[in-house]
């Protein structure tokens, strides 16, 4: 193998290992029996979503991993390997590929990283099933904007009953 080829090999190993450090959430899934038009459908969705969709070779991303401390990995890169990867969200590759293989059973979620930390399928499931970042910020709104409601609801009805109890009086 001539030293370019080596030289090129290494510089791809790099990429990998430097965006599986940089992910928030990875996502490794088995891609096996969907036709060109639905892996284009799927990486249309997960761009829109601003995840980055790779089938990269198992090869180089075991080196990737052995760089990484991710070997935990290593088992589930077998067969076709999409690897989905997330510098921003959390929650998105795993929701959007979920959402994918429930109508598409040829996807199959693997594995993947969460925040530093390697989780299996079942974990990515969980993930995917979370509200997104701006659902649980609409949430946690919702629930600090409770106590001020109540609280203007009940100053509104003791004025009205003052109101009230004023005009029978006079």
């Amino acid at each position: 193998m001539s030293t370019q080829a080596i030289e090129q090999k290494k510089q791809i190993v790099a990429t990998i290992a430097e965006k599986l450090q940089n992910s928030k959430a990875t996502v490794l899934t088995d891609y096996r029996g969907l036709t060109v038009a639905e892996m284009n459908e799927l990486r249309k969705r997960l761009r829109e979503a601003g995840v980055e969709y790779q089938v990269l070779k198992n090869t180089m991303t075991r080196r990737a991993t052995a760089e990484t401390n991710y070997t935990e990995l290593d088992e589930h890169l077998v067969g076709p390997i999409a690897i989905a990867f997330s510098a921003d969200d959390v929650v998105a590759p795993a929701k959007v590929l979920h959402q994918f293989a429930k109508d598409h059973k040829n996807l199959e979620l693997k594995a993947g990283i969460v925040e530093g930390s390697v989780v299996g399928a079942d974990d990515l499931k969980e993930l995917a099933d979370l509200p997104s970042r701006e659902g649980l910020l609409s949430m946690l709104l919702s629930v600090l904007q409770a106590p001020m409601r109540n609280f203007a609801l009940a100053v509104k009805a003791v004025s009205e009953k003052e109101e009230g109890g004023e005009g029978t009086q006079a």
